[in-house]
C-alpha cells in the first residue's frame, strides 16, 4: 500500500471564494447572504442583483420572479475545501427551508482562480470531476484575452455581463491578496465549517 504524502508548498494558485445566491424573496436573500457572511467572514465584493430568467429550474420549487446574485470574501481559500464549502452551503440551505419543506434561496459557492471559475455542483455530468462527499468541481469559466470565456456547458447568467463585471472585481482582489500572501504578509485564510 502506498502512503499518501502530504504537500507541505505553499499554494501557489490562490483562490477566492465566490457564492451565487439565488431566491424570490429579497429579504430571505440577506438574511442568507448575512448567514454566509458570518460563517464565511466580510463579503467584500457584491454583485448587482438580476432577474433570473434563464431557465424555469427551479421555478416549481423556489417560486417565479426569482432574484440572482453574486458575492466574494475577503482572504483566500484553500481550493481543497470547495467540496466543504458546497456542503456548508447546502446545511444553510437547508435553515431557510419553506414550511412545505422546499428550498426557497439557492447557493452556489465557487472558486475563483487567476485562470477560471470552478462551480461546486452535486451533480455529476462528463465535464465535472468528482471531489469527496458526493461533491464535483464543475470548470464553468476561464480566464483568456483579458476576459472570462464561456464553455459550452457554462450556465447563461454566468455570462451575463453583471456576472462578467463581478468576477473581474474579484479577481482584482485575488491579484492583490496573491501579491500579499507572495511577500509573506499576514492574508487569514477562511475555512469551511
Amino acid at each position: 500500500m502506498f502512503e499518501r504524502l502530504k504537500d507541505d508548498r505553499p499554494n501557489d494558485d490562490p483562490v477566492k471564494l465566490v457564492v451565487g445566491l439565488l431566491s424570490a424573496d429579497r429579504k430571505l436573500l440577506e438574511q442568507a447572504l448575512s448567514a454566509l457572511a458570518e460563517g464565511f467572514g466580510t463579503v467584500t465584493v457584491k454583485s448587482q442583483e438580476i432577474p433570473f430568467t434563464f431557465s424555469d429550474y427551479y421555478e416549481k420549487e423556489m417560486g417565479s420572479n426569482l432574484v440572482r446574485q453574486w458575492v466574494g470574501f475577503h482572504g483566500l481559500i484553500e481550493s481543497e475545501q470547495l467540496a466543504d464549502f458546497k456542503q456548508t452551503t447546502g446545511l444553510l440551505e437547508r435553515r431557510f427551508h419553506g414550511p412545505n419543506g422546499k428550498r426557497r434561496v439557492n447557493l452556489d459557492p465557487g472558486m475563483l482562480s487567476l485562470h477560471n471559475l470552478v462551480l461546486a455542483s452535486t451533480k455529476g455530468f462528463a465535464h465535472r470531476i468528482y471531489m469527496h462527499g458526493g461533491i464535483y468541481a464543475d470548470l464553468a469559466l476561464i480566464f483568456q484575452s483579458g476576459k472570462f470565456q464561456p464553455l459550452p456547458w457554462t450556465y447563461p447568467d454566468y455570462q451575463t455581463p453583471i456576472c462578467q463585471e463581478f468576477l473581474m472585481r474579484c479577481r482584482k482582489e485575488l491579484l492583490a491578496d496573491a501579491a500579499l500572501q507572495r511577500t509573506g504578509q499576514d492574508n487569514p485564510f477562511i475555512k469551511a465549517t
